[in-house]
């Protein structure tokens, strides 16, 4: 079992970890600090293989505690979990060798598929005492992976048009349009953006919002510019 100990002085987003990691098998959480002086306490008093550590903390830079553990020659791996998503942090959690690095908000696939490479890797290094070149590639993640496979527009749309459509709504900037807004725009029938738009709803790129007017309900859309991955398997760039 992999103790992990969670460094996060938000509440709310602590215990959405500690239930994410309760989810995966081979985790258990075996502490929550709020803040880097009771992290430090709890890796000096407890054994904790893997940090789930914050950069942004109400009395130390998260960055300063994993300098810090490695200054110290603390024994544990750390995956940065934060909204900070600047180069130089990035930089300076590869330098201290952070195992990985989650920008909020993230989806819980993200956060397992984290701990589960993590988890494959320990037990690959209790297994062997000495590695072959290709098991080492594989760890070192140097072998080329396989592209993910495009999929099939549903039946009557095209990839030009969707690549029209998806720029316009890009272009909104997170605010919220209409139906004929975006037909307006774009210069397409309305009956051909609803069929893309419904596509786009189903593959959850945008968001589709309801209320009532005047004898009917009126249809907006927002763009969720944290799910363009979803969209990928359906353009050719």
């Amino acid at each position: 079992m992999i103790r992990v100990l969670i460094v996060e002085d938000d509440p709310m987003v602590a215990e959405f970890n500690n239930r994410y990691i309760q989810l995966i098998d081979g985790f258990e959480v075996t502490a929550i600090a709020t803040n880097t002086t009771e992290a430090k306490k709890i890796l000096e008093q407890q054994t904790v293989e893997l940090l789930l550590l914050d950069v942004y903390m109400p009395d130390e830079n998260g960055l300063a505690l994993l300098s810090y553990i490695r200054s110290k020659g603390v024994e544990v791996d750390v995956i940065l979990i934060t909204a900070a998503s600047d180069k130089e942090r990035i930089r300076q959690a590869l330098r201290f060798g952070a195992v990985d690095y989650l920008i909020k908000p993230f989806e819980f696939e993200r956060l397992e598929q984290s701990l589960l490479v993590y988890k494959e890797k320990q037990e690959l290094l209790m297994d062997k005492e000495g590695m072959t070149q290709k098991e080492l590639d594989k760890f070192m993640h140097v072998e080329e992976e396989a592209s993910e496979p495009e999929k099939m527009l549903p039946k009557g749309l095209t990839e030009s048009t969707l690549q029209v459509i998806v720029s316009e709504i890009r272009r909104q900037h997170g605010a919220f349009f209409s139906t004929d807004e975006l037909a307006e725009q774009t210069n397409i029938s309305r009956v051909s953006i609803r069929k893309y738009l419904k596509f786009l709803v189903d593959i959850d790129w945008i968001e589709e919002k309801m209320t009532y007017g005047i004898g009917r309900p009126v249809y907006s859309y927002q763009y969720k510019r944290e799910n363009d991955h979803h969209l990928h398997p359906y353009v050719s760039s």
